[in-house]
């Protein structure tokens, strides 16, 4: 089974707690299917790729110590985890709601590798270099002080550790741009000013050893080496 099936899975084990959010980011809705392709121009190649490139810096046997923020609803990485049984894994979010979700879809799958914590990106209460790898999946277009969450994601990352994920990258698809600009900035979904792929290129170089961006239409996808 693909990492995109497992997600999709997950997201169905939930039944009704499922949220809209998780019917579009697994394209297991009707509703979900049409808002990615018309929204994001997705296909299931094409989501299947980001979801699998924005993940792929963390190995099958990863036993370290990571921190995921935000969870979200945790859909898509719950199931990572399950694989990753040696793995610490700690889960922040600022909205309890969202990782209520989260925390329910870990306990439904057994995971006893998880921990969450309710916080803020700006002020992460981790000590510095606390993690071997701290993963950022759609969060960073939504955070309203950007620079607190690029600095204090690089403070408690562990000197050779790994900041992996992805989020809303502005430039690279112009239906997407659209629609951040009319629907989800009003609605306050996502948080101006956005990076583009240039832009979030010179900010990662700047702070890390090795940092490369990739794209899946608007999606950036990055993975850097402190």
């Amino acid at each position: 089974m693909s990492r995109h099936d497992e997600i999709r899975e997950s997201y169905k084990a939930l039944g009704n707690i499922g949220t809209l959010y998780d019917g579009i980011i697994t394209r297991s809705t009707l509703l979900g299917k049409l808002m990615d392709s018309v929204i994001w121009g997705l296909d299931e190649a094409l989501a299947a790729k980001w979801i699998n490139d924005a993940l792929s810096p963390i190995q099958p046997d990863f036993s370290g110590k990571l921190l995921e923020v935000p969870v979200g609803t945790g859909v898509l990485t719950m199931p990572l985890y399950q694989s990753l049984p040696d793995a610490s894994v700690t889960c922040l979010d600022y909205s309890a709601d969202m990782m209520k979700n989260a925390q329910t879809r870990a306990g439904a799958m057994g995971l006893s590798n998880v921990s969450f914590v309710q916080g803020d990106v700006g002020e992460l209460p981790f000590a510095d270099e606390s993690f071997d790898i701290v993963l950022s999946l759609n969060g960073f277009h939504a955070f309203p002080d950007k620079d607190a969450a690029f600095r204090e994601t690089f403070r408690v990352l562990k000197k050779g550790g790994i900041f992996c994920g992805c989020f809303y990258i502005a430039g690279e698809f112009s239906r997407t741009d659209f629609f951040v600009r009319k629907m989800y900035v009003p609605k306050g979904f996502f948080t101006a000013p956005f990076e583009t792929k240039e832009s979030l290129e010179r900010r990662l170089r700047g702070l890390y050893a090795e940092a490369q961006v990739t794209t899946v239409n608007a999606e950036g996808i990055f993975r850097c080496i402190k």
